[in-house]
C-alpha cells in the first residue's frame, strides 16, 4: 500500500508541476475524496488542501485507511498511470514536430497540443496517428 500511496504523490505531483489541469484529474480528486472522506475528516482535517497535502496526510495514516479508501488511491493510481502512458506515447511519436514547430511554446495547460493543432499541416502522420490513438484531439 505504502508504494501506492507514494506512486499517486508522485504522479499527482508531477501532473500538478508540468501545468497540467484537466477535468479528469478533478474526477480523480473528487474520486479519492469521496471513497477517502472517511480518513480525510478523521485525520486530515486540520490540513490546508493543496500541494499534495491532502495525500501526504493519507501517507502518514496509511495503516488506518479503509479499503474504501484503498481502493480509491489504488484506482486513481492506475489511472494516472494510464494518462501518463499515453502522454509519454504522443511525446514519443511527436517528439520532433514539437522541436521543429513548438520549441518556443511553455508546456502545460494545452499550450503544446494547441501548437500541434495549429501547425497540423506541417505535422508528421506519425504524430497525428498518435494523438487519434490517445483521443486527444483530431488533428488531420
Amino acid at each position: 500500500m505504502r508504494k501506492m500511496i507514494v506512486a499517486v504523490l508522485l504522479v499527482f505531483g508531477c501532473t500538478l508541476l508540468s501545468g497540467t489541469s484537466s477535468m479528469a484529474l478533478d474526477k480523480l480528486v473528487e474520486s479519492v475524496a469521496k471513497g477517502c472522506e472517511k480518513e480525510i475528516t478523521t485525520y486530515c482535517k486540520d490540513v490546508t488542501p493543496g500541494e499534495g497535502r491532502i495525500l501526504a496526510c493519507l501517507y502518514a495514516h496509511e495503516d488506518k485507511l479503509t479499503g474504501s479508501c484503498e481502493y480509491a488511491l489504488y484506482d486513481a493510481a492506475v489511472q494516472l498511470e494510464r494518462v501518463v502512458a499515453a502522454l509519454t506515447y504522443v511525446a514519443n511519436e511527436c517528439r520532433e514536430d514539437l522541436r521543429t514547430y513548438c520549441s518556443d511554446v511553455k508546456p502545460g495547460e494545452g499550450r503544446l497540443i494547441d501548437c500541434i493543432e495549429k501547425n497540423k499541416q506541417k505535422v508528421s502522420n506519425r504524430c497525428k496517428q498518435a494523438i487519434s490513438d490517445i483521443g486527444l484531439k483530431k488533428v488531420k
